[in-house]
């Protein structure tokens, strides 16, 4: 077991040391060759992202493999600085990268503008050496639409006629109950009255006939 222990990290050491010798050789080597074209600046971001997605991955193990030497804080310090050295090389690859691609981006937008200037210039040119357009016969034109606000306007002062025409109907709809209430009300008071004057008038006859009828005697 202790066999196969030593040869495993062996192992992982030489392709450590392979890597660190690949990361040098980037960070220490001729500088790349400045971008051609878009295509090929895409590439080499495409390729910065995968390279830095395996330089993180070597400096884990590079830490797992610190662990198990004795001197653990060199071994992580000497990980940490190939880690950084390896990543600016590749962000000074990346920002060549993206400095071609918005330079390439301005010229784009400048030959457009250029191009359009031109083909501006040509139809003005091309127009002055037409004889002038005959004066366009006026036409009824339709009447103009009112504006939103005069509409909002108009919606609102019809909503409120509307709403006042109502309030008015109700008034006049209410005063005609309080007078059909105030007749009812006089009809049921002279009703009332001469039933009144007729039980006192049958009464008052009552009365009289008794006071003339004589009293019954006893035989």
């Amino acid at each position: 077991m202790a066999a196969l222990r030593t040869a495993g990290s062996l192992a992982i050491a030489a392709a450590l040391l392979a890597a660190c010798a690949s990361e040098q050789q980037v960070a220490s080597g001729p500088a790349p060759t400045p971008t051609a074209s878009v295509e090929q600046a895409d590439q080499r971001l495409a390729a910065v992202a995968a390279e830095r997605a395996a330089i993180e991955a070597r400096f884990v193990e590079r830490e797992r493999v610190c662990y198990q030497k004795f001197f653990v804080t060199r071994c992580l310090d000497e990980a940490k600085e190939r880690r950084r050295s390896a990543l600016a090389a590749q962000r000074s690859i990346e920002i060549e990268a993206e400095h071609f691609k918005r330079k390439a981006k301005v010229e784009e937008r400048d030959r457009a503008m250029a191009e359009a200037e031109a083909r501006y210039r040509d139809e003005e040119a091309r127009m002055a050496g037409q004889p002038p357009a005959a004066p366009r016969q006026p036409t009824e034109e339709p009447p103009p639409r009112p504006s939103p606000v005069a509409e909002r306007i108009a919606k609102h002062n019809a909503r409120l006629q509307k709403a006042q025409a109502q309030e008015q109907a109700e008034a006049a709809r209410r005063q005609a109950n309080v007078r059909d209430y105030e007749a009812r009300k006089r009809e049921s008071e002279e009703r009332q009255r001469k039933v009144a004057e007729r039980m006192a008038e049958k009464r008052a006859k009552e009365a009289k006939k008794e006071a003339l009828t004589p009293p019954a005697t006893n035989p």
